[in-house]
C-alpha cells in the first residue's frame, strides 16, 4: 500500500521513522512519501517532499511572519496528494498544518489517520468536533487523552507513547564521554530546543551558567539542521561542547538538565535526570497564549502527573537568578532531588510499555483492510 506521512517537527520525525519501520514489517510492499526529517529519510530510504526543518514555526507571531511559506507548503502538499493518491495519509502531531490537510484529504476521499493527537485539550477544545468530522481514526499517546475525547463523544485508540520505543531502540554508547571529548566532571545537559527561535531565546542565558558552576561541565544537545558554528555564536569567553545525534547518550550521563518545554522534557524524565523546564517567546505570543491556553502546566511531565514534578520557568521567570537557584536545588538538595526522582518512577508506571509504533501500525492495517 501507499502511505503518505506528515511530520513537521523533530519529535514527529523520530516517531514517523519508528512508524515507518513498523509499517514495513506489517506491509512488506509498503511505499512511502512524506514530509519529515533526517530520521524518516534514513528509515524509508526516500527524500522528504519538504524537510521538517523548513516547516517548524512556533508561536502566534512567528507563524504570522512565515505565513507565505506555510501557505506555499500547504499548496504543494495538496497538489502532491492528488498526483500521488495514497491508500492512507498519516498525520503526526503538528495540528496547525495537519488539520488543514486532514480536511482536504477527507474532501478528496483519502483515508486519514492521525497519530499523536493534536493537543486540543490545551486550548480551543471545540476543535474536537472538527477532528471527529475529518479524521477517520485517531491514535493517542498520553493516558489522559482517552477520557478527554470520550467526554466529547469520540472513540480513539490509546497506543502508548512512542518515546518508549525510541529510547528502547537507542544503543547507548559506553564510551560517550571519550568520543565527545568530555572530561570526567559531572554533566549538566542543556537542551535549548530544536527551533531557531527557541534556541535564540533560551541559549544566551544557558551559556552564562558555567562560570557559576565550575565543578560541572555543561554540554548542549545540538538540534538537526544546525551547525556547531551556529551554537558557538552564542558563547563569549567560555566555549561549551555541542553534541549532535547523541541526546540520549547525553541524558544518560547527565546529573541535571535545563530543557526547553516540549517532548524533550518527557525524554529527560524517562532518563531520570532532574531538570528545569524553561520557555521564552515573543511577548505578544505569550500574551495570546495566556488568553487561550486552558492547562495548568506547560511541561508534559507535569501534565501527565497532574502535579508540579518539575519547576517551570516561563518568560520573565526565565532569568539567571531563578535558574541558578533551581539548578542548585536539583543538584544539592537531596530531599528535593529524591522527591523528583520518585515522581519520575511514578511517571514510568503511567507511561506503560514499549510498542506504540507496532500497535499503531497493526491498527492502521486492520482499519485499511476492514
Amino acid at each position: 500500500m501507499k502511505y503518505y506521512l506528515i511530520a513537521g517537527e523533530t519529535s514527529g520525525d523520530l516517531h514517523g521513522a519508528n512508524l515507518i519501520r513498523a509499517l514495513k514489517i506489517e506491509d512488506p510492499q509498503a511505499h512511502f512519501r512524506f514530509l519529515g526529517g533526517d530520521a524518516m529519510e534514513k528509515e524509508s530510504g526516500e527524500k522528504a517532499i519538504i524537510h521538517s526543518s523548513a516547516m517548524s514555526f512556533m508561536g502566534f507571531i512567528e507563524v504570522l511572519a512565515n505565513l507565505f511559506t506555510i501557505l506555499g507548503n500547504l499548496k504543494k502538499v495538496k497538489k502532491d496528494l492528488l498526483a500521488n493518491r495514497p491508500d492512507a495519509i498519516i498525520l503526526i502531531d503538528f495540528p496547525g498544518f495537519n488539520l488543514k490537510i486532514a480536511d482536504f484529504a477527507k474532501r478528496n476521499n483519502i483515508k486519514t489517520f492521525y497519530y499523536i493527537s493534536p493537543k486540543v485539550w490545551a486550548w480551543n477544545q471545540k476543535r474536537v468536533l472538527k477532528i471527529k468530522r475529518i479524521v477517520d481514526h485517531l491514535f493517542c499517546i498520553l493516558p489522559f487523552e482517552v477520557e478527554f475525547y470520550k467526554e466529547w463523544g469520540m472513540k480513539v485508540d490509546y497506543v502508548g507513547n512512542p518515546l518508549l520505543d525510541a529510547i528502547g531502540r537507542y544503543s547507548l554508547s559506553p564510551d560517550f564521554r571519550s568520543k565527545a571529548q568530555l572530561s570526567e566532571k559531572p554533566i549538566i545537559a542543556l537542551l535549548p530546543g530544536s527551533r531557531k527561535m527557541e534556541i535564540t531565546k533560551l541559549l544566551p542565558l544557558m551559556a552564562s551558567l558555567p562560570k557559576s558552576f565550575q565543578a560541572y561541565q555543561f554540554v548542549i544537545a545540538g538540534a538537526p539542521g544546525f551547525s556547531d558554528s551556529f551554537y558557538q555564536g552564542f558563547f563569549h569567553q567560555q566555549q561549551i561542547p555541542v553534541v549532535f545525534n547523541q541526546t540520549y547518550d547525553l541524558l544518560n550521563n547527565a546529573q541535571a538538565a535545563i530543557v526547553a518545554s516540549g517532548t524533550a522534557t518527557l525524554e529527560t524524565a524517562l532518563f531520570h535526570v532532574p531538570q528545569i523546564v524553561v520557555y521564552k517567546a515573543n511577548i505578544l505570543s505569550i500574551w495570546i497564549a495566556k488568553l487561550v491556553i486552558k492547562v495548568k502546566y506547560i511541561s508534559l511531565v507535569n501534565l501527565i502527573m497532574h502535579v508540579p514534578v518539575v519547576r517551570e520557568l516561563i518568560q520573565d521567570d526565565y532569568n539567571e537568578d531563578l535558574v541558578k537557584e533551581e539548578l542548585n536545588r536539583i543538584l544539592h538538595d537531596e530531599a528535593y532531588r529524591s522527591n523528583m526522582l520518585q515522581n519520575y518512577k511514578a511517571l514510568d508506571y503511567k507511561m506503560g510499555e514499549i510498542g506504540a509504533s507496532e500497535r499503531t501500525a497493526k491498527l492502521i492495517q486492520q482499519y485499511l483492510k476492514a
